[in-house]
């Protein structure tokens, strides 16, 4: 019964971070509209969106990737994305030649071009390698989406939208970021949907 008393009180405690992130996640509404259009506009102008993290946040990009290259819920064509978690043979090569904090960065400067999405996801905004892709992506051009928690730390002022959960629980950032997503999903199957139906008739 003690063991069952404690596992519920460290349930109910996890509920009560996860709605106090809740409750932050919705002062970042209009920034995951302003979000979603911008990937919706950088799509249709041809561009690809980019998305990269570490440890969570880096199965974040490549679920986020997925679904825009498979698809979320509607059935539509497949969206121009990558993430930059996934070739572990660049990964452990920068790593290796130069430094893991170079690991995205120097993708971005291969794959970016002016007009591209970067999705950079940090719980923490402190992520040094994070903070290095999205230089990156603004010396050539590209537009940068910034999901993070805590106050977003450095990386904040080099995002041109920011989606940030004000909470120092890291799991609960998490649970955010995922939503945040699935959100963008719903939104691009939306209007870029409605973008391909429109082109097709006319």
């Amino acid at each position: 019964m003690e063991t069952n008393t404690v596992a519920i009180d460290l349930i109910e405690d996890s509920l009560t971070l996860h709605m106090a992130a809740l409750d932050s996640l919705r002062h970042n509404i209009h920034a995951v509209v302003e979000s979603s259009k911008t990937i919706v506009d950088c799509l249709k102008k041809g561009g690809k969106v980019i998305a990269c993290g570490n440890g969570g946040s880096a199965s974040d990009a490549q679920h986020f990737v997925a679904e825009l290259v498979g698809r979320f819920v509607s059935d539509r064509p497949p969206l121009a994305a990558v993430a930059l978690t996934t070739d572990t043979s660049i990964l452990t090569a920068v790593a290796n030649d130069y430094s893991f904090e170079e690991i995205f960065s120097r993708q971005v400067e291969g794959l970016c071009r002016h007009g591209d999405v970067l999705v950079a996801i940090s719980t923490s905004g402190r992520s040094k390698n994070i903070i290095n892709a999205m230089s990156s992506a603004k010396k050539r051009g590209g537009i940068v989406i910034l999901v993070s928690g805590k106050d977003g730390g450095d990386a904040k002022p080099l995002a041109d939208i920011s989606i940030i959960i004000e909470s120092y629980n890291t799991a609960a950032i998490q649970e955010m970021h995922i939503m945040v997503f699935h959100m963008i999903c719903g939104i691009i199957d939306e209007q870029y949907g409605k973008f391909i139906l429109n082109s097709n008739n006319g």
